[in-house]
């Protein structure tokens, strides 16, 4: 029976293709590469917190600017006043928060001018949401909170790179979130005077230096009530 019937075709061996080499090359160079490119070390740390208390909004952040292992200065500053109600307060590209906050101050000024009246805090902070969110392609690269007093009373909000909007009594942003905001949960209460408030946000933010190599140098404040702004500077 061998001979009969034709005979079948041999199909030549299949060439074995390695699935995604281009992972697989980059796990082969990685050892050799440079630090900076495996992993999150280039980006800026800050910790950064707010607090709504009785009467008011009170918005701290350290002094330190970081550029992955590297202080590139000692006396950055993370708290802007925009108007003579509200601030903002940011982590993340030192120019990034700067435009937000140029930004966000120009646009409640021709909103007072149009309107007749000083912008609200919400209307503000969702102002902000939608110049992060048209910016969500090429992202400004910032965590927000913002803060102030208006008809409504104090208010606060937490915005994220793509705009999202948050309120909240209070909150902390930054590589030193962590060790920030528990010690800001822990002490807070409702109704808290400026005094409790002001000593709240400094012992959080001295606790995330203490833990966080990407904070330090000093403690920006700004606290924001019914007499207006008042802008506080302290170095460690």
């Amino acid at each position: 029976m061998d001979g009969i019937g034709p005979q079948l075709p041999t199909l030549p061996q299949i060439p074995q293709i390695p699935l995604m080499p281009q992972v697989q090359m980059q796990q082969e160079q990685q050892p050799q590469g440079n630090q900076a490119q495996q992993g999150y070390t280039w980006i800026p740390g800050a910790t950064t917190v707010g607090v709504v208390f009785n009467g008011g909004v009170i918005l701290a952040a350290e002094k330190r600017v970081t550029y992955g292992g590297f202080i590139m200065s000692k006396g950055g500053r993370k708290v802007f006043k925009v108007t003579d109600r509200i601030g903002v307060a940011c982590a993340g590209l030192v120019g990034d928060m700067q435009i937000l906050a140029r930004e966000m101050e120009a646009q409640a000024n021709l909103y007072s001018m149009d309107v007749g009246r000083p912008i609200s805090v919400h209307s503000a902070s969702k102002l902000l949401a939608n110049v992060l969110f048209n910016r969500r392609y090429a992202p400004l690269i910032t965590q927000t909170i913002v803060g102030g007093l208006d008809e409504d009373g104090p208010s606060l909000y937490v915005l994220d790179v793509l705009g999202s909007l948050i309120p909240d009594k209070y909150a902390a942003v930054g590589s030193g979130t962590e060790t920030a905001i528990g010690v800001i949960e822990e002490g807070y209460k409702d109704n808290i005077s400026l005094k409790e408030a002001k000593e709240l946000v400094t012992r959080a933010v001295k606790a995330a230096i203490n833990r966080d190599a990407m904070s330090g140098d000093g403690l920006d404040i700004v606290i924001i009530t019914k007499d207006g702004v008042t802008e506080e500077s302290t170095k460690f």
